[in-house]
């Protein structure tokens, strides 16, 4: 792959028609660009597995014309192939029916029983450009494949904008795609059902005006503004956080947020701690300072002389924790609200939005953002659609957790996280995530990426682990994923 294809920019479906007319109208032939997109699969099936007999499911458009593509190529390198056509090559047009006319090798009538000795099947079909439902003599073929299956740009019946099935549509083992990832390569389902995917260049324009401001989350996208402490650095230079506890029967999941801030290299953190809460938060505090308060008045000078400050972790659905919020919001320490901290502004989201500064981050989870959004998950056609608008709306960063987490900013931009584990479902993971976060800003780093780097560090820990993970890991798995970025 050239830089460009494997650039983590996301595009839509109209920004890459858009590029494929751009290289049409420059004199490169529909034909030449379908042979690039054919050959390309078929490269990635001979890197990737010995000669088998393969059989190709070709559509009735461009995508089923990559197919005959992919058939001729694998044939030349001699592996056994035939073709399973969708309707008659007599009702193919353009780039599609000059392709089809090349293919010379066996042919199938359209039936399950044609996958019959295949041990790798490739869809062929329809591709990105869906946007009605399968219909039942194609889902059935579809979905009777029991072969690994190399899915053509998508597995056919994702919607390439949304991620979602249209209905029906087969798990891939690999996809190939070209030039850009689409939003369905990383927006759940479609990104579990395109399996690996791997981007090829094909030699499309590397922007275009109607491409959005979407990346998938990496670590290059942020690494050269991570914030590492300079050789000379001393512990006051590196940040100061405040993490706001709950009452004494609830500190754990603020100790957990503390503890991450610390280890993700904050210098100096606190855990602002009721006084009732007192005793229980510094029998399990050591490097980790404790402060007191009574209310928000008294909290308000703590949290005005540091960074950041982490509010909400088992804070309490109560009036206190709303005054607390409202308080911290007064002050120049950038906030990461999470959890209860969220939920007790379910009435008046607009109290929460007006003590918010764009380099605030909510941190919800699909339950807490319904709360502070009602009905807009539901009405925009994905996460990445519903977070952007959230983030306008509360003029701050919004985290949308899931297993296709969406870091949005009001400017427009959007990360969507691909390395997410199921590990990480586990009571406490989110405060230690609040925690990363809020390390990253008081170390200087701009909110949209420090929400974007302790996304992926977060991820990254929990993959690491595996099996049997609990929140209390995650703090101390961070050095490593921290000592792996700063190797490169």
């Amino acid at each position: 792959m050239t830089e460009n294809a494997s650039d983590s920019a996301i595009w839509s479906m109209q920004a890459l028609a858009a590029g494929d007319a751009e290289v049409i109208a420059s004199g490169v032939s529909g034909l030449d660009l379908m042979r690039r997109a054919g050959n390309a699969v078929a490269a990635v099936i001979r890197a990737r597995w010995t000669p088998r007999p393969v059989v190709v499911l070709c559509g009735p458009g461009n995508n089923g014309g990559d197919g005959f593509i992919v058939a001729s190529a694998l044939a030349r390198a001699d592996w056994p192939v035939r073709t399973v056509e969708l309707v008659p090559r007599a009702a193919l047009t353009g780039a599609a029916a000059a392709a089809a006319a090349e293919w010379a090798g066996a042919v199938a009538p359209w039936s399950v029983e044609s996958l019959v000795g295949a041990e790798l099947v490739v869809d062929a079909v329809f591709g990105a450009g869906l946007t009605r439902p399968l219909d039942g003599r194609v889902r059935d073929v579809l979905l009777s494949v029991r072969a690994p299956l190399i899915a053509v740009d998508l597995p056919s019946g994702l919607n390439g904008d949304t991620g979602q099935t249209l209905g029906a549509a087969p798990r891939a083992s690999v996809t190939v795609t070209f030039h850009r990832k689409k939003l369905a390569h990383v927006l759940e389902p479609g990104r579990h059902l395109c399996g690996d995917v791997v981007v090829e260049d094909i030699g499309l324009p590397s922007t275009s005006p109607r491409a959005g401001q979407w990346v998938e989350n990496r670590a290059e996208n942020w690494l050269k503004r991570f914030p590492w402490p300079d050789v000379a650095a001393h512990k006051g230079e590196r940040g100061r956080l405040v993490v706001v506890s709950g009452p004494a029967h609830s500190t754990g999941a603020a100790r957990l947020s503390a503890m991450a801030g610390l280890r993700i290299g904050a210098g100096l953190v606190t855990v602002a701690s009721p006084t009732a809460a007192l005793r229980v938060n510094a029998s399990h505090l050591t490097a980790i300072m404790l402060q007191p308060f009574e209310n928000e008045e008294e909290l308000l000078p703590l949290v005005e002389r540091v960074d950041a400050v982490v509010i909400g972790p088992a804070a309490g659905v109560t009036e206190e924790t709303r005054l607390n919020v409202l308080a911290c919001g007064q002050t120049g320490a950038a906030m990461v609200v999470d959890a209860d901290a969220l939920t007790i502004f379910r009435d008046d989201p607009d109290e929460l939005f007006s003590a918010l500064d764009r380099d605030d981050v909510l941190t919800p989870h699909p339950g807490e953002f319904e709360r502070l959004f009602p009905g807009l998950l539901k009405r925009t056609p994905t996460r990445l659609a519903a977070a952007l608008e959230a983030a306008a709306a509360a003029d701050c960063v919004v985290v949308l957790k899931g297993a296709d987490t969406v870091i949005a900013s009001p400017d427009g931009r959007a990360a969507i996280n691909t390395n997410g584990a199921p590990w990480l479902a586990t009571a406490g993971s989110g405060d230690v995530l609040a925690g990363f976060i809020g390390g990253l800003i008081a170390q200087g780093m701009d909110s949209f990426d420090a929400a974007c780097a302790g996304v992926w560090i977060h991820a990254e820990a929990g993959c690491a682990f595996g099996p049997g993970l609990i929140a209390e890991d995650l703090p101390g798995l961070a050095p490593m994923v921290l000592g792996r970025l700063w190797r490169g």
